[in-house]
């Protein structure tokens, strides 16, 4: 009896196939074919070249990839794209009107809440999504509900002052 004579076959495996995966990013519907594998971040900033959210830590531990995923805010990084088909995204090219900014936008302009920039599109769009939320009654509600958006360069009393002026002024749809 050869040795092989006792090994079971066993069945040959493929690689996962691309899945049909569609949603509407900043009012546009886009159809993909993705591996399973692909996030939501790799999603938008490799296959639809929608790079304004950024690839920070990769961990969901920075925020720099947050974008509004059904009026919720979200860490694309920590997302399958596959999960969040028929979804509806807001990245942070799609927040402002044709020609009018957002009014965080304009926010973190007057209040000079960056310095890189390289956090401001996760933190704006964490920021419409923490008003949205209507969680944020005082100043240190939106510091605890920001700390998952890190600006290492220091700006983050500007940033919740920006914040606080587009909250206090109730203009944040």
């Amino acid at each position: 009896m050869d040795i092989m004579d006792h090994v079971k076959e066993t069945p040959t495996r493929t690689l996962a196939e691309p899945m049909p995966i569609s949603f509407t990013i900043n009012r546009k519907l886009y159809q993909l074919r993705l591996m399973p594998w692909v996030t939501l971040l790799d999603a938008l900033r490799e296959y639809l070249h929608l790079t304004g959210t950024k690839k920070g830590c990769d961990l969901g531990q920075c925020g720099a990839c947050t974008v509004i995923v059904n009026n919720k805010r979200i860490k694309s990084c920590l997302t399958l794209a596959v999960m969040r088909n028929g979804a509806e995204i807001t990245t942070i090219e799609g927040v402002a009107e044709v020609s009018d900014l957002h009014p965080l936008q304009q926010a973190f302009i007057d209040h000079d809440a960056f310095q890189c920039g390289y956090c401001t599109p996760g933190q704006i769009c964490s920021a419409i999504g923490l008003l949205n939320e209507a969680k944020a009654n005082t100043r240190e509600d939106v510091k605890e509900l920001m700390s998952g958006n890190l600006c290492r360069c220091g700006a983050n009393t500007n940033i919740v002052d920006a914040i606080m002026s587009v909250k206090d002024g109730g203009d944040h749809e």
